[in-house]
């Protein structure tokens, strides 16, 4: 298969040249191995998730580490914890940069270990699935947010897609690109591998079939508030046990919890997190939502449309290296709103589906699967304005619409492919 260039690429060849140490985290089958092999093909390559190779740094790591001297690529170090200390040494005892490059897929682990023995001598970077700039071959390498000045440079490369939702089905994993590649045996392979390795490692987990059954009910409410009672009652587990099992989801990079947006003025804000599974080929396969198709018109469109935009908004800060987890979130809260469906009046709770935060700027952003869109579904933006320290940007409603435009002052409609 055709390699596909990451937009990360930058980042971490400048980081080699700066610290000793480069780690790489991310999911399991985001592209971490093939990435490294590829910027550094005259390091040494050593996959500890090797059985023989890892018994052999495990057995004995200060042997190990004599027998593999930088530079050189371990990947998967997580299994191998031991080696944390003598790579610290061996930065310690080294001037050069650029002596280690490592990689694993359980970001928990590796948080751990890097920030106890590597501080000061590691640069940690989250690869995440492809992108869609990345799977369209497209240069453009900003992180997104609804301003004139970003959309001046965004319609100089972006390009219509024809069907989005063969995008948002088939998904993220850089080994789905390939067409030979069968989805539903490759998300059904993904599954089996993720259960007996990583959560087996991650927690004492005693049935992995109610585990499965577990992330099943999560597909099934991405896009949504979290209701750790509503998944317990469903799959017959008490609260503490969901509680665990969501931090395991959120731990190994398949789900991300998507904080409220929290301020002392707005006071009726709801304080939930929403979940959203970084990719939606692997909710789509969980839900059985088999075919693009039936996807686009099934009961989970929106949700799905949305987990796929707030997705793609996330790669375009990780692949520039900046910690989205500070700059985005939603608001809903008790303010309630009056809004007109079929010629009735009601009243409902406000909502944002996203706030990106920049410079004490507040970009509210409203998500739509729908190719037409009204400025009045943005009436919860000026609950913002309460805000005195913060100042409300440029507003826009991410949709399907063919073109760029404005609704109105101050609000854009941006096609999804804009991102």
């Amino acid at each position: 298969m055709e390699y596909i260039k990451r937009s990360i690429e930058d980042l971490i060849k400048k980081s080699e040249k700066t610290f000793k140490c480069v780690l790489v985290t991310g999911a399991r089958q985001t592209g971490k191995s093939t990435l490294l092999k590829k910027l550094f093909p005259n390091k040494k390559y050593v996959p500890i998730d090797d059985p023989f190779i890892e018994d052999q740094a495990k057995q004995n790591a200060n042997m190990f580490m004599m027998l593999n001297p930088p530079p050189i690529i371990f990947d998967e170090v997580q299994r191998a914890p031991d080696l944390f200390r003598y790579i610290k040494i061996k930065c310690d005892e080294e001037s050069k940069r650029g002596l280690f490059c490592l990689s694993g897929s359980q970001p928990f682990d590796l948080m751990k270990n890097a920030s106890e023995s590597l501080a000061g001598r590691v640069s940690i970077i989250e690869l995440l699935g492809l992108s869609m700039r990345e799977t369209m071959k497209d240069p453009f390498n900003e992180p997104f947010v609804p301003t004139m000045e970003y959309l001046s440079k965004r319609i100089k490369t972006a390009k219509p897609i024809g069907n989005i939702w063969e995008i948002i089905h088939r998904g993220s994993y850089p080994e789905l690109q390939d067409e030979d590649v069968e989805w539903s045996a490759f998300y059904s392979s993904y599954v089996k591998t993720y259960l007996e390795r990583d959560v087996r490692q991650l927690s004492a987990v005693q049935n992995l079939d109610d585990f499965r059954r577990f992330m099943v009910a999560a597909a099934a409410r991405t896009g949504q508030m979290v209701n750790y009672a509503n998944i317990a009652n469903e799959i017959g587990k008490d609260l503490g046990t969901v509680k665990n099992w969501m931090s395991i989801l959120e731990a190994s990079g398949i789900i991300y919890l998507l904080e409220p947006f929290s301020n002392s003025v707005l006071k009726r804000a709801i304080k939930t997190p929403k979940l959203y599974f970084r990719d939606t080929g692997l909710a789509s396969y969980l839900t059985r939502w088999l075919t693009p198709e039936t996807l686009a018109m099934g009961a989970m469109s929106g949700h799905m449309f949305e987990t796929f935009v707030i997705s793609e908004i996330i790669k375009s800060y990780a692949n520039k290296g900046i910690d989205y987890r500070y700059c985005i979130s939603y608001y809903r809260g008790k303010d309630k709103k009056i809004v007109k469906k079929a010629g009735e009046e009601r009243e409902i709770e406000s909502e944002i589906d996203l706030i990106i935060e920049e410079n004490g700027i507040l970009y509210p952003i409203e998500i739509k699967q729908n190719s037409q869109v009204s400025a009045d579904e943005t009436a919860a933006f000026t609950i913002l304005d309460k805000i005195d320290d913060k100042k409300r940007g440029t507003g826009a409603i991410v949709c399907l619409c063919p073109q760029p435009g404005m609704l109105r002052e101050n609000l854009l409609q941006l096609p999804v492919w804009y991102i």
